[in-house]
C-alpha cells in the first residue's frame, strides 16, 4: 500500500538505476561496474533531496537480489548476439505522504530483477534517428545528469512521433540554442570523424553513462582513437564517418541515418561502422569473460 499523497506520486521524487548480471564463459556470475551506479544514485539523491543510499548498502542490495535470482540469469552462449542477462533495477522513492512541494518524510529503497534476452535479435542493425527542434530532454540546471524518473516521461511523446514516421528515436539538441547535440532518448551519443571519436561533454544535461565511460576508455586504450568530450554541433553528426549510441540495454547501437528538417542523412552509407562493431564485440567479450578483464570492471557475485 502507498498513500496517494506519496511524494513520488505527486512530485516525482524518485530515482532509478539500471545494470545487468551476466554468466561468464567459465560459469561465474558478475556485474559490470556497479560501483559507478552506486555513486551516480548518491549524486541523484542529493539533487532530489533524498537521503543518499550508502554505497555499501547499494552493493549489498544488488548482490543479494542477484543471488536470489541466479536461476533466472540466462546461460552463457558462444554467439554474442544470443547472450542474455539478468537486468537489475534499483529504485528509491519518496513514499511518505506529503502535501506541498517539499521532500517526503520517508523513503523506500528497493531492487527488482528481470531476465532479458539479447537486444539485437538476429544481430546488430543500424537505427534511424530524428532530430527535432520542437522538444528537449533536459535544460541547464535541471536533472538531465541524473536518472530522475521524470526525465523519461518527457521523451515518450517525441519518441512516439518518431516511430510513427518509421524512425527509432529522437536525437535531442540543447534547449538553449538548438545547435548542439545531447542524447539519444535514454542513450549517450558518439560520432567518429577520421581517428577522432567525439561525444557531448557532461554539461549537467547529459547522463554520465557507465557504457559511455567504458567506451571512452576502450577507444583510447584499445583502438588508439583520440577522444574529445565537448560540445558537438549538429552538422558534425550529419557529416560523421560513423555514429552510434551507448547504454546498458543496447550496449552499442550503430546509427545508420539521421532525419532532420525533412531530409535523411546517411551515416557510413547506412551500414554498421568498424568502430561500433569492434566496441560492441569487445564490451560483450569483457562482460561475459571471453577475454581478460584487464580494466577490473567485473564485480563478482560470490
Amino acid at each position: 500500500p502507498m498513500s496517494p499523497a506519496a511524494g513520488v506520486l505527486n512530485y516525482g521524487q524518485g530515482l532509478f538505476e539500471g545494470m545487468k548480471a551476466y554468466k561468464t564463459k567459465d560459469q561465474r556470475t558478475v556485474l559490470f561496474r556497479p560501483e559507478i551506479n552506486a555513486q551516480r544514485i548518491i549524486e541523484g539523491c542529493k539533487r532530489l533531496c533524498i537521503p543518499p543510499i550508502p554505497e555499501k548498502l547499494f552493493l549489498e542490495a544488488i548482490t543479494s537480489v542477484t543471488k536470489a535470482n541466479l536461476d533466472y540469469i540466462p546461460p552463457y552462449q558462444e554467439e554474442p548476439t544470443a547472450r542474455g542477462a539478468l537486468y537489475l533495477r534499483p529504485l528509491v522513492w519518496g513514499t511518505g505522504a506529503v502535501l506541498g512541494v517539499k521532500p517526503a518524510p520517508s523513503y523506500t529503497f528497493l531492487v527488482f530483477a528481470c531476465p532479458v534476452g539479447p537486444y539485437f535479435k538476429g544481430g546488430m542493425q543500424p537505427i534511424k534517428l530524428k532530430i527535432t527542434k520542437d522538444y528537449h530532454r533536459a535544460a541547464i540546471g535541471g536533472t538531465g545528469s541524473i536518472k530522475a524518473i521524470g526525465n523519461y516521461a518527457v521523451g515518450m511523446y517525441p519518441a512516439t512521433i518518431a516511430k510513427k514516421e518509421g524512425l527509432n528515436e529522437i536525437l535531442y539538441l540543447d534547449s538553449q540554442n538548438n545547435l548542439y547535440l545531447e542524447e539519444v532518448g535514454s542513450a549517450n551519443f558518439f560520432c567518429r570523424k577520421g581517428n577522432t571519436l567525439i561525444t557531448p561533454e557532461l554539461d549537467g544535461c547529459i547522463l554520465s553513462g557507465v557504457t559511455r565511460r567504458s567506451v571512452i576508455q576502450l577507444s583510447q586504450e584499445r583502438l588508439q582513437l583520440k577522444v574529445e568530450e565537448r560540445k558537438v554541433k549538429l552538422q558534425e553528426a550529419l557529416e560523421a564517418d560513423e555514429a552510434f549510441c551507448t547504454g546498458t540495454a543496447v550496449v552499442i547501437s550503430p546509427i545508420g541515418s539521421i532525419h532532420f528538417e525533412n531530409k535523411d542523412y546517411l551515416i557510413n552509407e547506412g551500414k554498421i561502422g568498424a568502430t561500433s562493431q569492434k566496441l560492441y564485440q569487445t564490451l560483450l567479450a569483457i562482460q561475459h569473460g571471453v577475454e581478460p578483464d584487464s580494466c577490473n570492471w567485473l564485480y563478482p557475485i560470490k
